[in-house]
């Protein structure tokens, strides 16, 4: 079992559990991150990091975002430094449907 990212995360892309993360899973997109779940060990330390609570255990309700998390992962580059979140993160934290509405399959820049 993983952890994936959720669409919460879009428009804010806060970096907290980036710097927690023992194994390096995450990677960046132009307004998100997403977790490798093939790298991720489970081991839990991210998800309390969230600000946004976009990160949860990989489960039978979130299994579209475990396929969105492994193909992204594919795609972005690796992000292993906390850069900061995205200036109006705070703004869109509690926006619900954000993939509808922000997602970019852009890549972020990476570290």
């Amino acid at each position: 079992m993983a952890f994936v990212v959720t669409d919460k995360c879009i428009k804010c892309k806060y970096q907290d559990c980036v710097e927690v993360c023992p194994v390096d899973c995450f990677y960046e997109g132009e307004n998100m991150l997403v977790i490798n779940p093939d790298e991720c060990i489970d081991c839990g330390v991210c998800e309390p990091e969230c600000p946004a609570k976009a990160i949860e255990p990989e489960n039978a309700d979130n299994a579209k975002w475990l396929e969105m998390n492994r193909e992204y992962a594919q795609k972005w580059p690796n992000i292993t430094v906390n850069g900061g979140g995205l200036p109006d993160a705070d703004k869109y934290k509690d926006e619900t449907g954000k993939f509808e509405k922000y997602f970019s399959p852009t890549p972020g820049k990476g570290t």
